[in-house]
């Protein structure tokens, strides 16, 4: 929202983006946080265009709003990446520097699950991508979760992804989407993590 009531800030950062690339055989994604709806992704893709940014133009989806209106999101976008903490702060209206409140934190909280479902369903009905950046992927069964939600790509700090890969390649997209369902279903993060592992565990 500072980007856009600040065209000039965008523009700059935008073009400095534009710049770095020129030359090279590479292909941009660049992504605007905290968009609230179309309105906002529209802005932010026709800034990247006014700037010369040869790119794909996405969103984050950071916010209840972007999650519920993700179809019509990506009518100016071409992906989605959520951002689980963020997301979960407010969902849950939950900050996220007050432990009070962590456990409304936990990216295993159904409602959140249900915010990531939404997203990633109006990606594949837009025959784009919606990926989960952040750590919460580095949670190997998450992962496996995620990727039954729908989730194209997922995110996380190099030393996690031989064991995500490893619990991936074990299981099906099928019973991964039995396990994301068994999670969704449950009323506590505690259960949904339970829900998950006893569906993959074959109990």
């Amino acid at each position: 929202r500072s980007l856009l009531d600040h065209p000039e800030v965008l523009r700059t950062q935008l073009s400095a983006l534009a710049k770095a690339a020129e030359g090279l055989p590479v292909y941009l994604e660049v992504m605007a946080p905290m968009v609230a709806d179309r309105t906002d992704a529209k802005a932010f893709a026709d800034a990247c265009r006014e700037a010369g940014l040869r790119a794909k133009f996405g969103a984050m989806v950071e916010i209840p709003s972007a999650a519920l209106r993700a179809r019509s999101i990506l009518q100016e976008v071409e992906f989605l990446s959520l951002g689980t903490n963020d997301l979960a702060q407010y969902t849950f209206a939950a900050d996220r520097q007050v432990g009070a409140v962590s456990r409304l934190q936990d990216p295993w909280q159904p409602a959140l699950l249900d915010l990531v479902a939404l997203s990633a369903e109006g990606a594949k009905a837009e025959g784009k991508s919606c990926g989960v950046c952040g750590e919460a992927a580095s949670d190997p069964l998450l992962a496996c979760v995620l990727t039954g939600l729908g989730v194209t790509s997922l995110s996380m700090g190099a030393a996690s992804i031989p064991y995500v890969r490893a619990t991936l390649a074990k299981y099906t997209l099928a019973q991964c989407e039995r396990a994301a369902a068994a999670a969704r279903a449950a009323d506590t993060a505690h259960e949904a993590r339970l829900a998950a592992q006893a569906v993959l565990s074959g109990e």
